[in-house]
């Protein structure tokens, strides 16, 4: 978790503030095909507000908060579900219902600031091996990821391989 914090934290100083979830929106913006910035601002706000509503401070998020956001996730499956939507929209630049190999790389890219490849990750996440990620798939995935438990998942993959 810490590593995707990390990723999320754009000017690095080990809190998460709103500026950090629009710079990821515009990062992620930036190397889209589809160039939608304004949506992809809205989903990366709704994260914040989130985020910001269980934290002890109205304008940081501290790793902690995310944590303890991550630990009532697993008694709050809907909101996963929700999520797992809206992201899976957000991913999936042409609309076409599949995630493709270069959308989702376009993703990891933004997220990790480039230093991640997720062509390892997608061809474990691609279930079918039809060379695409389905909504259902990517759902199952998005779950594993933020309210499962078991790290050996494919989901704990859904952001690519992380090191550390």
């Amino acid at each position: 978790m810490q590593s995707i914090f990390d990723a999320m934290d754009g000017d690095g100083d080990g809190v998460l503030r709103k500026a950090d979830f629009e710079a990821l929106a515009r990062r992620w913006a930036a190397v889209r095909v589809a160039g939608d910035e304004e949506r992809l601002l809205a989903v990366m706000r709704g994260w914040w507000d989130t985020l910001a509503t269980h934290s002890r401070t109205a304008d940081a998020v501290m790793i902690d908060d995310v944590l303890a956001v991550v630990d009532l996730l697993r008694s709050m499956p809907g909101a996963v579900t929700t999520t797992a939507d809206m992201m899976f929209e957000a991913v999936d630049e042409d609309g076409d219902g599949l995630i493709s190999l270069a959308e989702y790389q376009r993703m990891i890219a933004a997220w990790s600031s480039g230093r991640i490849d997720g062509g390892d990750a997608f061809a474990l996440l691609d279930l079918d091996g039809d060379g695409a990620i389905s909504r259902e798939e990517f759902a199952a995935h998005w779950y594993e990821f933020w309210a499962g438990d078991d790290p050996a998942a494919a989901g704990s993959r859904i952001f690519g391989h992380v090191p550390g």
